[in-house]
């Protein structure tokens, strides 16, 4: 077995920095020759001096061999397919040739030996993303268009029109108007089109309907194309007017014909994901039953030629993420789902309703399945993500995981890792939470330590046993803190109940879960406790603003709150406010009191301890005045604050020099207040 830099005898290696981070390879989601002989992966490279990154396509082999350089052109090559019948990889990009500069992404095929990529689009607004139809003659994609007009030419002169208007102003009647870091683009909807590789013709295949995609950044898992080519399923909201929150149905557009009809629409449902399986007669999705609680899960859902369809999966009380993958066999559907703070890959069987574990992670990212071979992108805190070859015979504890590339092992092996272990806790409600502890490398339970706790966003989501290239466990457990992440009550991955029970009360149960985790590890013989610090993003800054109200000063010697939601009234200017009287239990103008009861803005009285506070002007999911808001109150009460405010970034922080400073200014904020007892 190699040794990896933390074993090597005899020598003291650096943990991991903010600068290796950042030479690390970004390795994305593999694609399969049809012989299952070949991968295909984007691999994305930052320089740092540049301030930017360029993605490649790199080939691996499953069956041994180096890793091949595909492409060198483009700056962005990304989401590759491989086709049919393995003459080509296509992928979106946008590139130069001959002079002729793309001003958005577009469709490009390319030979698996190499050569010249060929661009077979030239949409005027871009191509999102696709897919291949059978016969390899053919691709469906994604582009966004101006509905009311017909053909290319004209939405050529629509783009032309948007070019020339000099006017900035965005004006809009649409309820969903923005997204994440980015205003909607007005007066276009996401169609789907088809064009024909031979002759580069493209048909809007909703042209002159009223039938649009999700306008949430739609990507490939949005529809699903036949086994026979005729025919495409796809998920779309039946509403007219467009919400984030709404509830999808599912429809099935005829390709030579362009009729449409619709599969499955249930106002109690949200339907997404559509699956053919291999023989055509039947399509598996996910279904959620919104009308029961917003909080559901996706569960796998099957639906026939006949038009009846079942939810098989409900006595599984897992969230299960697309894509969907029919087995080879038709008798089982492969698929993603989180299972108590860990990611794996599952089989579920059609017939007998069960699940099994098909790879156990830490956390699989990604899966490809053909001719028998099965392909993972996976990680975990002690490594980034990588891509391996599952040999699928015997158990699971049988199973061989075989490495098929070595993008990152030069710079890991110059660097430290430490060692994460899992830790379970009573918290509150008298239930049992899951906390993860990442130590610095070298670590010497003899002496004191500092202890970080690192409070995930979402709510709903978790933190689990995976890289996190934003927020990196290993760079800050580097610098010598015990790193503490709880999966506190709300966290997804431990059942539907425990991820709904602080609805209507945010706040309350988290924060018993996480002091209840200080109390734990103050307990342990090398925890300093004048040296314990809260830092969090997104929700997790809702809770570091949370506990400073709530918490007695000295506990925590300084917070960290990174895009944290301060004033759940103020936080109406987002682009998920229907959403909020879900999850508080009341629209702000008809019970406010009850939303004031969960926002950390209503306990500003009882703020004492030091905060930085960062955020991005072009966050639209926790603007950026609830940042400045939170900043203010602090000086205005003469609290220890700081301000890091970013004008070209959004809820994360992803341009390489700017994560730079980002990682800094934490730091150096942390060392500001932590004063070693003379015990360490």
């Amino acid at each position: 077995m190699k040794k990896t830099a933390a074993q090597a005898p005899g020598k003291r290696l650096p943990g991991l920095d903010v600068d290796a981070l950042w030479r690390l390879d970004r390795v994305g989601a593999p694609s399969l020759s049809p012989d299952g002989a070949q991968a295909v992966v984007p691999v994305t490279r930052f320089d740092m001096e540049k301030n930017s990154g360029s993605t490649s396509l790199w080939l691996l082999s499953t069956l041994g061999g180096e890793p091949r350089r595909l492409t060198q052109a483009g700056d962005k090559d990304g989401q590759p397919q491989w086709s049919p019948a393995g003459n080509d990889i296509a992928f979106i990009a946008r590139r130069d040739q001959e002079g002729d500069k793309d001003e958005s992404a577009q469709l490009y095929v390319i030979p698996p030996d190499g050569g010249e990529a060929r661009r077979v689009t030239q949409m005027p607004f871009g191509v999102e993303c696709f897919k291949w139809f059978p016969d390899g003659r053919r691709i469906a994609f994604v582009s966004w268009v101006d509905p009311v007009l017909k053909g290319q030419s004209a939405q050529r002169g629509r783009h032309q029109a948007d070019k020339d208007r000099k006017a900035t102003g965005y004006v809009t009647e649409e309820a969903f108007y923005r997204f994440w870091d980015h205003c909607l683009p007005m007066g276009r909807v996401p169609h789907l089109h088809v064009v024909d590789l031979d002759t580069g013709k493209v048909r809007d295949l909703f042209e002159g309907t009223d039938y649009e995609l999700s306008r949430a950044e739609p990507d490939a898992t949005t529809f699903d194309i036949s086994p026979d080519g005729r025919r495409i399923a796809f998920s779309f909201d039946p509403a007219p007017t467009k919400l984030l929150d709404h509830r999808n149905a599912l429809a099935e557009i005829d390709v030579r014909s362009g009729k449409t009809q619709v599969l499955l629409q249930d106002g109690d449902w949200d339907f997404t994901a559509p699956c053919y399986s291999h023989a055509g007669h039947h399509l598996a999705f996910l279904a959620s039953h919104q009308a029961l609680k917003h909080t559901m899960p996706n569960w796998l859902a099957v639906l026939d030629t006949q038009g009846h369809w079942a939810v098989l999966s409900e006595d599984w009380d897992h969230d299960v993420a697309a894509p969907l993958r029919w087995d080879e066999d038709d008798l089982g559907l492969l698929c993603l789902a989180e299972d108590r703070g860990r990611r794996h890959l599952w089989r579920f069987d059609v017939k007998t309703l069960t699940a099994f574990v098909l790879f156990e992670g830490a956390h699989a990212g990604a899966f490809a399945l053909e001719a028998g071979t099965l392909v993972l992108l996976h990680d975990s805190v002690a490594f980034p993500p990588r891509v391996s070859v599952l040999e699928r015979e015997g158990d699971v504890d049988e199973q061989q995981v075989r490495r098929i590339e070595r993008f990152n092992d030069d710079v890991l092996d110059d660097h430290a890792i430490g060692r994460h272990e899992e830790v379970w806790f009573t918290g509150a409600l008298g239930e049992q939470v899951q906390m993860w502890l990442i130590y610095p490398p070298g670590f010497d339970s003899r002496k004191k330590h500092p202890l970080l706790h690192l409070i995930h966003g979402g709510p709903h989501t978790a933190f689990g046993d995976s890289w996190h290239w934003r927020w990196n466990h290993q760079v800050m457990a580097a610098q010598g803190y015990v790193v503490a992440c709880v999966n506190y009550h709300g966290s997804s991955s431990f059942g539907q109940g425990f991820l709904d029970s602080i609805t209507h009360r945010w706040g309350e149960l988290e924060l018993q879960d996480v002091e209840a985790a200080t109390d734990l590890l103050l307990t342990r013989p090398w925890a300093d406790p004048q040296r314990v610090f809260a830092t969090g993003g997104s929700y997790g800054g809702y809770m570091v603003a949370w506990m400073n109200g709530h918490v007695a000063p000295g506990r925590y010697r300084a917070y960290v709150c990174h895009a944290g939601c301060y004033d759940w009234q103020a936080m109406f200017a987002n682009d998920a406010y229907h959403w909020h009287a879900k999850e508080l239990g009341a629209w702000y103008w008809e019970r406010p009191e009850r939303v004031a009861a969960q926002s950390p803005h209503h306990f500003a009285a009882h703020f004492h301890t030091p905060t930085l506070v960062i955020h991005g002007q072009m966050d639209y999911r926790v603007p950026d005045a609830q940042g400045l808001a939170y900043y203010n109150t602090l000086k205005a009460q003469g609290i220890d604050a700081r301000l890091v405010w970013f004008p070209d970034e959004n809820h994360w922080v992803l341009k390489p020099q700017n994560s730079q400073l980002w990682y800094a200014e934490f730091f150096d904020w942390l060392k500001r207040y932590d004063k070693k007892s003379k015990r360490s």
